[in-house]
């Protein structure tokens, strides 16, 4: 194997498993924002510029 062949073998292994990594990461977020959803936030009695 060149040192070529090994590098290009590396970038696409390497880029492949980044993107995998990533989609994991998303579908995992996906999954948790279903199972807990973000309360809505009715009153406005904390924070924000327009308190008051």
């Amino acid at each position: 194997m060149t040192n070529t062949t090994f590098g290009l073998t590396l970038l696409i292994v390497g880029m492949g498993g980044t993107l995998a990594t990533l989609a994991l990461l998303a579908g995992c977020l996906r999954l948790l924002t279903k199972l807990f959803p973000a309360e809505d936030g009715g009153d406005k009695k904390t924070g924000g510029p327009d308190r008051g």
